[in-house]
């Protein structure tokens, strides 16, 4: 099971479960993760979810290599109205992928009516940014350390491209220029992260902060949660998400004609190893 799901009173709470792979997103957590979501939405006794990761990490990000990537598989389309990348080739494959698995659900998943938090230890990295992202709190653990190191396969940035709205213009171009990792604190500091506790603490602390939400009325925090996404895409997070998400096409293509594949030639080792 890639994903589990549980109540705690008005709290659902959702955790990815393939600690052994750091908690790597394959297509079938992504779906899993979708059914969870669609469950406590559809459940009126649930005011907030948590999105958790099982483990040390809560995500090393899409799955590149693990034994169950399952690029290769069909999966009912629910995000964008597209044809199947299977049985495609190329560029109509990967854009076909990525807009239904990738963007399409992170977009899907933000406008969740109901205020969700990500509760983060451990590696939060590239696709596990994007989680995090879609949630409207952060709660992160000390331990915790971010990155979007998918420059060095020459792609500029991941494919939901919240970076300018959720860092601001100049560290968003420092994550992106560097690759390297940032702290917790840094990550406070740039107004990503909502809190940040002692690891011991995280569990308490994400669920008295989800209990306190709670208390709140269910469509007074549904307007509110939609008030300030309708802000952020006033100021251009929609269609500068649309925009670069041809840039990065382009870059998976460019790699396919100079380099061994449109990754670069890089794997989940090689792209470990870079950002350690």
């Amino acid at each position: 099971m890639t994903v589990s799901y549980e109540r705690r009173d008005a709290v659902a709470v959702v955790t990815m479960n393939r600690p052994e792979y750091r908690n790597a997103q394959n297509s079938a957590m992504t779906y899993a993760l979708d059914e969870a979501f669609t469950r406590a939405v559809n459940d009126a006794d649930v005011k907030v979810i948590v999105l958790a990761g099982a483990g040390d990490h809560f995500s090393a990000g899409h799955d590149i290599g693990s034994p169950g990537r399952d690029v290769d598989v069909s999966f009912e389309r629910k995000a964008v109205l597209w044809w199947d990348h299977v049985g495609r080739e190329g560029g109509d494959l990967r854009f076909a992928r990525e807009m239904e698995v990738y963007l399409g659900m992170c977009r899907r998943w933000r406008e969740i009516p109901k205020p969700m938090i990500a509760m983060v230890q451990g590696a939060c990295v590239a696709g596990g940014l994007m989680l995090a992202w879609v949630c409207d709190l952060i709660v992160a653990a000390e331990d915790a350390f971010f990155a979007d190191p998918v420059v060095r396969m020459g792609i500029p940035g991941v494919e939901y491209f919240a970076h300018p709205w959720v860092l601001g213009p100049r560290a968003a171009k420092e994550v992106l220029f560097t690759g390297d990792r940032f702290s917790a604190q840094r990550a406070y500091e740039w107004g990503m992260v909502s809190r940040v506790v002692p690891r011991t603490s995280l569990e308490d602390e994400t669920f008295q902060l989800a209990s306190r939400i709670s208390a709140m009325p269910q469509f007074g925090l549904a307007l509110a949660k939609k008030a300030v996404n309708q802000s952020e895409d006033l100021m251009g997070m929609r269609a500068g998400m649309d925009s670069v998400f041809g840039l990065h096409h382009l870059a998976h293509a460019h790699n396919a004609e100079v380099s061994p594949d449109a990754l670069a030639g890089m794997d989940a080792r090689s792209m470990k190893k870079a950002s350690s």
